[in-house]
């Protein structure tokens, strides 16, 4: 039972890191109908500012500053370099783009700090605190609470903010929003900078509890790309839930079953849902009349 309780809170804990991607994977989607495949690239490119800015002797926290600004910056060169020349194409040709896009940024790190993974020291001096039989890892509990906040705040901001509002309507019919006045270009572009934060924002949390390195941006998406399947592409709620119990499932395959194996679990998981219900655990049939 100790075992089980110490292993929940671990997968928890990496499976809020898939949820963050995952709600970006979303947020996207819902914007601008395509699958943005350069989300896990966000993950790494952040890990990559947030170890120069600290390498380069700011504090922990401007270094923090720093990387999300960074990622803001991505996030508008992304939707200006990316999605915009595209917007007007079918889903196809942008999802490429951000495939393509995705190889680019992976490559132009290794080309500048080589193949050799980084390390990045966590928030906290204190590693943790034991809390009965359950060993509590700081690192683990910052992100299990940084999730928490963000969830609340999407509620927040989404639901009870006329920006968050615009962002909704946009989503839903951007001709109909345009017709409104909301400027559909700006609303795409805001989306793309949360997306690219949130994205970043996973990326350094998850750093110190694993290496940086060009491979862990992929590893990431694969996760997040899958959860937000298993939870019902397109929604907020699911791609959280299915972030949190990919992160569980692999962590008690890994202690129970194989440690080797411990990434097949999330896609056989993905294939079993793809299998039997399609449609996520929160996404509904859609059925077209001929």
């Amino acid at each position: 039972m100790d075992l089980a309780l110490q292993l929940l809170f671990t997968g928890i804990g990496i499976g809020a890191v898939y949820a963050l991607v995952a709600l970006g994977f979303v947020l996207i989607f819902r914007a601008t109908n395509v699958v943005n495949f350069a989300q896990g690239e966000f993950s790494m490119v952040a890990a990559y500012l947030m170890v120069v800015a600290v390498e380069a002797g700011l504090p922990y926290w401007a270094a923090f500053i720093v990387a999300l600004l960074g990622m803001a910056l991505l996030g508008v060169v992304f939707n200006l370099g990316v999605y915009y020349p595209l917007r007007h194409r079918t889903y196809l040709p942008v999802i490429i783009a951000t495939i393509g896009a995705s190889i680019l940024l992976a490559n132009s790190v290794l080309a500048i700090y080589g193949p050799q993974p980084q390390v990045l020291e966590g928030w906290f001096e204190t590693p943790g605190i034991q809390v009965g039989p359950v060993y509590l890892d700081s690192q683990y509990l910052l992100i299990i609470c940084v999730t928490i906040c963000l969830v609340i705040f999407n509620f927040w901001f989404f639901e009870k903010t006329l920006l968050g509002k615009k962002l909704q309507a946009t989503s839903q019919d951007k001709e109909m929003a345009s017709l409104l006045g909301i400027s559909v270009s700006t609303m795409i572009m805001i989306t793309f900078i949360y997306s690219a934060v949130l994205g970043g924002l996973a990326g350094i949390l998850v750093a110190p509890v694993l290496f940086v390195s060009i491979q862990m941006g992929s590893t990431i998406a694969l996760k997040a790309f899958a959860a937000t399947i298993i939870g019902g592409f397109g929604d907020v709620a699911g791609a959280i839930i299915g972030g949190l119990a990919l992160g569980v499932i692999e962590t008690f395959g890994a202690a129970y079953v194989s440690v080797p194996y411990k990434d097949g679990f999330a896609f056989l998981v993905l294939i079993a849902f793809l299998i039997f219900r399609p449609q996520g655990i929160f996404g509904e049939r859609v059925a077209e009349k001929a």
